[in-house]
Protein backbone atom coordinates (compact mmCIF):
# COMPACT_ATOMS: atom_id res chain seq x y z
CA UNK A 1 0.00 0.00 0.00
CA UNK A 2 1.47 3.50 -0.87
CA UNK A 3 0.92 5.83 1.73
CA UNK A 4 4.15 8.67 0.39
CA UNK A 5 2.22 11.48 -1.02
CA UNK A 6 4.34 12.15 -4.49
CA UNK A 7 3.46 8.51 -4.94
CA UNK A 8 -0.05 8.34 -4.15
CA UNK A 9 0.03 11.75 -6.51
CA UNK A 10 1.36 10.18 -9.53
CA UNK A 11 -0.55 6.74 -9.22
CA UNK A 12 -3.54 8.87 -9.13
CA UNK A 13 -2.55 11.15 -12.10
CA UNK A 14 -1.84 8.35 -14.20
CA UNK A 15 -5.35 6.90 -13.59
CA UNK A 16 -6.73 9.89 -14.41
CA UNK A 17 -4.91 11.07 -17.49
CA UNK A 18 -3.66 7.36 -18.88
CA UNK A 19 -0.69 8.97 -19.08
CA UNK A 20 3.29 8.37 -18.37
CA UNK A 21 4.59 11.49 -19.89
CA UNK A 22 6.38 13.67 -17.95
CA UNK A 23 7.52 16.85 -19.84
CA UNK A 24 10.08 18.38 -18.96
CA UNK A 25 10.37 22.48 -18.73
CA UNK A 26 13.63 23.03 -20.13
CA UNK A 27 12.95 26.78 -20.58
CA UNK A 28 15.80 28.19 -22.08
CA UNK A 29 15.39 31.72 -22.62
CA UNK A 30 16.96 31.57 -26.28
CA UNK A 31 15.08 29.18 -27.66
CA UNK A 32 11.74 30.52 -26.66
CA UNK A 33 8.92 31.66 -29.60
CA UNK A 34 10.69 35.39 -30.14
CA UNK A 35 6.67 36.77 -29.99
CA UNK A 36 7.16 36.31 -26.04
CA UNK A 37 10.29 38.30 -25.71
CA UNK A 38 8.28 41.37 -25.51
CA UNK A 39 6.73 40.35 -22.52
CA UNK A 40 7.29 40.98 -18.89
CA UNK A 41 8.36 37.67 -17.76
CA UNK A 42 8.60 35.49 -21.34
CA UNK A 43 10.15 32.42 -19.44
CA UNK A 44 6.85 31.86 -17.11
CA UNK A 45 4.21 32.79 -19.88
CA UNK A 46 6.06 30.55 -22.21
CA UNK A 47 5.69 27.19 -19.73
CA UNK A 48 2.45 28.76 -18.63
CA UNK A 49 1.30 28.12 -22.56
CA UNK A 50 2.73 24.69 -22.29
CA UNK A 51 1.03 23.61 -19.34
CA UNK A 52 -2.35 25.15 -20.01
CA UNK A 53 -2.57 22.81 -23.18
CA UNK A 54 -0.67 19.66 -21.86
CA UNK A 55 -2.09 19.28 -18.21
CA UNK A 56 -4.75 16.20 -19.06
CA UNK A 57 -2.34 14.29 -21.11
CA UNK A 58 0.93 13.99 -18.55
CA UNK A 59 1.92 12.33 -15.28
CA UNK A 60 4.27 15.08 -14.28
CA UNK A 61 6.05 18.25 -14.87
CA UNK A 62 9.77 18.58 -14.69
CA UNK A 63 11.66 21.95 -14.75
CA UNK A 64 15.45 21.63 -14.80
CA UNK A 65 16.77 24.30 -12.58
CA UNK A 66 19.84 25.33 -14.10
CA UNK A 67 17.49 27.02 -17.12
CA UNK A 68 16.28 28.97 -14.15
CA UNK A 69 19.27 29.55 -12.22
CA UNK A 70 21.06 30.96 -15.54
CA UNK A 71 18.63 33.73 -15.88
CA UNK A 72 20.00 35.17 -12.49
CA UNK A 73 16.92 36.24 -10.03
CA UNK A 74 14.26 37.00 -12.76
CA UNK A 75 14.84 33.17 -14.08
CA UNK A 76 14.47 32.12 -10.75
CA UNK A 77 11.39 33.89 -10.03
CA UNK A 78 9.61 32.74 -13.25
CA UNK A 79 10.37 29.17 -11.88
CA UNK A 80 8.65 30.18 -8.56
CA UNK A 81 5.77 32.04 -10.56
CA UNK A 82 5.73 28.57 -13.08
CA UNK A 83 5.72 26.17 -9.79
CA UNK A 84 3.11 28.27 -7.86
CA UNK A 85 0.74 27.82 -11.05
CA UNK A 86 0.91 24.47 -11.19
CA UNK A 87 0.32 24.21 -7.27
CA UNK A 88 -3.10 26.55 -7.50
CA UNK A 89 -4.45 25.60 -11.11
CA UNK A 90 -3.43 21.60 -11.34
CA UNK A 91 -2.61 20.73 -7.83
CA UNK A 92 -3.10 17.36 -9.06
CA UNK A 93 -0.08 16.52 -10.75
CA UNK A 94 3.47 16.17 -9.60
CA UNK A 95 5.97 18.69 -9.68
CA UNK A 96 9.57 17.67 -9.77
CA UNK A 97 12.86 19.54 -9.34
CA UNK A 98 15.79 18.51 -11.63
CA UNK A 99 18.31 19.39 -9.60
CA UNK A 100 20.73 16.52 -8.79
CA UNK A 101 21.89 17.73 -5.56
CA UNK A 102 24.90 16.40 -3.86
CA UNK A 103 26.41 17.60 -0.68
CA UNK A 104 27.00 16.72 3.20
CA UNK A 105 24.53 16.88 5.17
CA UNK A 106 24.27 19.92 6.84
CA UNK A 107 24.24 22.18 3.44
CA UNK A 108 21.64 19.35 1.92
CA UNK A 109 19.56 20.59 4.71
CA UNK A 110 19.63 24.00 2.74
CA UNK A 111 18.74 22.36 -0.17
CA UNK A 112 15.62 20.65 0.74
CA UNK A 113 14.55 24.02 2.54
CA UNK A 114 14.81 25.78 -0.67
CA UNK A 115 13.22 23.30 -3.10
CA UNK A 116 10.25 21.71 -0.53
CA UNK A 117 9.95 25.12 1.30
CA UNK A 118 10.52 27.82 -0.79
CA UNK A 119 9.17 26.48 -3.93
CA UNK A 120 6.99 23.87 -2.84
CA UNK A 121 8.34 20.98 -5.25
CA UNK A 122 6.64 17.44 -5.11
CA UNK A 123 9.99 15.68 -5.60
CA UNK A 124 13.91 16.30 -6.86
CA UNK A 125 16.39 14.86 -8.20
CA UNK A 126 19.54 13.82 -5.68
CA UNK A 127 23.32 12.23 -6.68
CA UNK A 128 24.27 9.53 -4.79
CA UNK A 129 28.00 9.46 -4.86
CA UNK A 130 28.38 11.35 -1.16
CA UNK A 131 26.71 8.53 0.24
CA UNK A 132 23.71 7.74 2.31
CA UNK A 133 24.68 9.74 5.34
CA UNK A 134 25.38 12.99 3.02
CA UNK A 135 21.96 12.70 1.23
CA UNK A 136 20.05 11.46 4.59
CA UNK A 137 17.91 15.30 4.85
CA UNK A 138 16.33 14.31 1.81
CA UNK A 139 15.62 11.02 2.64
CA UNK A 140 14.25 11.89 5.82
CA UNK A 141 11.08 14.00 3.77
CA UNK A 142 8.89 11.03 4.01
CA UNK A 143 5.89 12.68 1.69
CA UNK A 144 8.14 14.02 -0.68
CA UNK A 145 9.87 12.00 -3.78
CA UNK A 146 13.91 11.60 -3.97
CA UNK A 147 15.10 10.49 -7.28
CA UNK A 148 18.39 9.09 -7.30
CA UNK A 149 21.11 8.85 -10.16
CA UNK A 150 21.46 5.59 -11.16
CA UNK A 151 22.25 4.94 -14.79
CA UNK A 152 21.85 8.47 -16.38
CA UNK A 153 21.13 8.95 -20.24
CA UNK A 154 24.43 10.67 -21.62
CA UNK A 155 26.56 8.79 -23.59
CA UNK A 156 29.41 9.37 -21.29
CA UNK A 157 27.58 8.39 -18.26
CA UNK A 158 29.54 4.79 -18.33
CA UNK A 159 32.69 5.90 -17.47
CA UNK A 160 32.04 5.99 -14.00
CA UNK A 161 28.92 4.13 -13.84
CA UNK A 162 29.85 1.15 -15.63
CA UNK A 163 32.94 0.44 -13.38
CA UNK A 164 32.83 -2.95 -12.12
CA UNK A 165 33.25 -3.74 -8.01
CA UNK A 166 32.95 -7.56 -7.12
CA UNK A 167 31.64 -8.26 -10.23
CA UNK A 168 28.84 -5.64 -10.37
CA UNK A 169 28.75 -2.21 -12.05
CA UNK A 170 28.35 0.74 -10.01
CA UNK A 171 24.40 1.84 -11.57
CA UNK A 172 23.13 -2.09 -10.12
CA UNK A 173 25.05 -1.58 -7.01
CA UNK A 174 23.33 2.00 -6.66
CA UNK A 175 19.85 0.25 -7.54
CA UNK A 176 20.45 -2.36 -4.70
CA UNK A 177 21.66 -0.08 -2.23
CA UNK A 178 18.60 2.44 -2.81
CA UNK A 179 16.48 -0.51 -2.80
CA UNK A 180 17.31 -2.59 0.12
CA UNK A 181 19.02 0.33 2.67
CA UNK A 182 17.87 3.72 1.57
CA UNK A 183 14.24 3.60 0.47
CA UNK A 184 13.37 3.24 4.44
CA UNK A 185 10.52 5.75 4.08
CA UNK A 186 9.66 4.15 0.66
CA UNK A 187 10.19 7.63 -1.12
CA UNK A 188 12.81 6.35 -3.49
CA UNK A 189 13.00 6.37 -7.32
CA UNK A 190 15.36 5.82 -10.00
CA UNK A 191 17.15 7.84 -13.06
CA UNK A 192 17.52 5.51 -15.55
CA UNK A 193 18.19 6.41 -19.27
CA UNK A 194 15.78 5.64 -22.21
CA UNK A 195 19.37 5.19 -23.85
CA UNK A 196 20.24 2.19 -21.87
CA UNK A 197 17.27 -0.52 -22.28
CA UNK A 198 19.29 -3.15 -21.25
CA UNK A 199 20.48 -1.36 -18.18
CA UNK A 200 16.99 -0.43 -17.71
CA UNK A 201 15.56 -4.06 -17.85
CA UNK A 202 18.32 -5.48 -15.37
CA UNK A 203 17.06 -2.97 -13.09
CA UNK A 204 13.50 -3.90 -13.26
CA UNK A 205 14.37 -7.01 -12.75
CA UNK A 206 16.16 -6.00 -9.22
CA UNK A 207 13.39 -3.81 -8.45
CA UNK A 208 9.60 -5.16 -9.61
CA UNK A 209 8.33 -2.20 -8.12
CA UNK A 210 9.99 0.82 -7.64
CA UNK A 211 8.80 4.18 -9.55
CA UNK A 212 11.87 4.99 -12.58
CA UNK A 213 12.41 8.42 -13.52
CA UNK A 214 13.81 7.96 -17.53
CA UNK A 215 14.65 10.87 -19.56
CA UNK A 216 16.59 10.64 -23.09
CA UNK A 217 13.48 9.68 -25.22
CA UNK A 218 12.78 12.14 -28.59
CA UNK A 219 16.23 14.66 -28.89
CA UNK A 220 18.93 12.32 -26.52
CA UNK A 221 17.64 9.36 -29.10
CA UNK A 222 15.67 6.45 -26.54
CA UNK A 223 13.64 4.83 -28.26
CA UNK A 224 10.22 4.06 -27.10
CA UNK A 225 8.73 0.89 -27.21
CA UNK A 226 12.19 -0.67 -26.17
CA UNK A 227 11.99 1.26 -23.07
CA UNK A 228 8.75 0.60 -21.90
CA UNK A 229 9.27 -2.88 -22.62
CA UNK A 230 12.13 -2.95 -20.69
CA UNK A 231 10.60 -0.14 -17.80
CA UNK A 232 7.47 -1.04 -16.93
CA UNK A 233 5.76 -2.86 -13.92
CA UNK A 234 3.19 -5.92 -13.67
CA UNK A 235 0.72 -3.24 -13.71
CA UNK A 236 1.87 -1.32 -17.34
CA UNK A 237 3.10 1.42 -15.24
CA UNK A 238 6.09 2.45 -13.05
CA UNK A 239 7.34 4.57 -15.20
CA UNK A 240 7.70 8.69 -15.60
CA UNK A 241 8.88 9.08 -19.01
CA UNK A 242 10.52 12.73 -19.85
CA UNK A 243 10.24 14.68 -22.95
CA UNK A 244 11.54 18.07 -22.54
CA UNK A 245 13.05 19.87 -26.22
CA UNK A 246 11.20 17.35 -28.42
CA UNK A 247 7.77 18.91 -27.14
CA UNK A 248 8.36 22.50 -25.75
CA UNK A 249 9.84 23.38 -28.94
CA UNK A 250 8.00 21.48 -31.57
CA UNK A 251 7.53 24.68 -32.77
CA UNK A 252 9.07 28.16 -32.48
CA UNK A 253 6.02 30.06 -33.86
CA UNK A 254 2.57 31.46 -32.32
CA UNK A 255 1.76 27.79 -32.74
CA UNK A 256 4.09 26.66 -29.82
CA UNK A 257 1.37 25.56 -27.50
CA UNK A 258 -0.68 23.56 -29.94
CA UNK A 259 2.69 21.81 -31.08
CA UNK A 260 3.24 21.10 -27.87
CA UNK A 261 0.18 19.61 -27.20
CA UNK A 262 -0.20 17.62 -30.60
CA UNK A 263 3.96 15.97 -29.83
CA UNK A 264 2.65 15.36 -26.15
CA UNK A 265 -0.76 13.19 -26.94
CA UNK A 266 1.41 11.53 -29.67
CA UNK A 267 4.35 10.15 -27.03
CA UNK A 268 1.36 9.12 -24.64
CA UNK A 269 -0.30 7.37 -27.11
CA UNK A 270 2.91 5.65 -28.11
CA UNK A 271 4.00 4.73 -25.03
CA UNK A 272 0.50 3.69 -23.90
CA UNK A 273 0.41 1.15 -27.62
CA UNK A 274 3.44 -0.59 -25.70
CA UNK A 275 2.08 -0.82 -21.93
Amino acid sequence: MIVNKFLKKYQKIVKKNNSLVCIGLDSELTKIPKHLLKESDPIFNFNKAIIDATHDLVCAYKPNIAFYEAEGIKGLQSLKKTVDYLRKKYPAIPIICDAKRADIGNTNIGYVKNIFDYFGFDAVTVNPYLGKEAIEPFLDQKDKGIIILCKTSNPGAGELQDLKFKGKELWQIVAEKVNKKWNFNHNCLLVIGATYPEELKKIRKIIPEMVFLIPGIGAQGGEVERTVEAGKNKQGNGMIINSSRGIIFASNGRDFALAARRETKKLKDLINKYR
